[in-house]
């Protein structure tokens, strides 16, 4: 098998740890930090892990141009091999979905595992209707109101009901202060995302995480990825969109297992 020619590595990078490589791709609006950071540490205790900023999170420049879903799975392949790894298992949350996607299609030589959480193969009716809203606010710079948006449709109903007022306006804020300046690009992406091309063809052993109180991503989309990808299981984990902020250790303890049961 030919191995593709990669890009030079030029987003910015998160390497953490040591032990065998896991490549992470984060969430629309977010960055590495924002979508992996309650778990990195836990995660870097048993690998090697590298992830990358999409263009406008972190430290990645803002893009002049639209967003290619291959380019974002070149350049998170090209920055684990950057980093010495040959080989390595991907785990993709949100939009990171479909860029681990086709980064395993794209380079099924270096990809051992394959973790997929809160994610979707295409845009269905729900995501076409939620993503405009969302990139019109974001585009719209006023942060509170995306906030409050994101914040409603992003918690489950058992986080978001629990919550006093004064913890809700607590995120809301926390929400507006964290929104990627790239987050306009991200949403007219997302919707242009269809890997569903790629999954019959997917060789990695593959997990899929559905969170099962997603306002987002449906957990009929989560099936239909573990339904065609061969060999793909699929867990649930009873949050809405945000499994890092809901129930993080939950979370870390199915991306770790199954990444330990598959040798990854």
């Amino acid at each position: 098998m030919s191995i593709r020619t990669l890009p030079e590595s030029t987003f910015a990078r998160t390497v953490l740890g040591s032990g065998p490589g896991l490549a992470l791709a984060h969430g629309a609006g977010s960055s590495v930090a924002g979508t992996y950071g309650p778990i990195l540490e836990d995660l870097a205790a048993r690998h090697t892990v590298v992830g990358v900023d999409y263009p406008g999170s972190g430290d990645t420049p803002r893009s002049t141009t639209p967003l290619s879903l291959d380019d974002l799975a070149d350049q998170l392949v090209a920055a684990a091999v950057t980093e010495g790894l040959d080989t390595f298992a991907l785990s993709g949350y949100s939009l990171g979905g479909p860029v681990a996607i086709r980064a395993a299609a794209r380079h099924p030589e270096r990809v051992t595992a394959l973790v997929l959480t809160a994610t979707f193969p295409y845009r269905d009716n729900h995501l076409a209707l939620a993503l405009p809203i969302w990139r019109k606010l974001a585009e719209s710079g006023d942060r509170e109101v995306l906030a409050e948006y994101l914040t409603m449709m992003a918690l489950g109903a058992d986080a978001l009901e629990i919550m006093p007022a004064e913890q809700l306006q607590q995120a809301i804020g926390f929400t507006a202060a964290s929104v990627a300046d790239g987050t306009p690009e991200h949403a007219e992406l997302a919707p242009r995302a269809d890997v569903r091309d790629d999954l019959p063809h997917i060789k990695a052993p593959t997990l899929v995480i559905s969170t099962t109180q997603d306002r987002f991503t449906s957990t009929r989309l989560h099936r239909q990825l573990a339904d065609t990808i061969p060999g793909a299981q699929l867990v649930e984990i009873r949050t809405g969109h945000l499994p890092m902020v809901e129930r993080p250790e939950e979370w870390q303890e199915l991306i770790t297992t199954f990444l330990a049961q598959h040798g990854a």
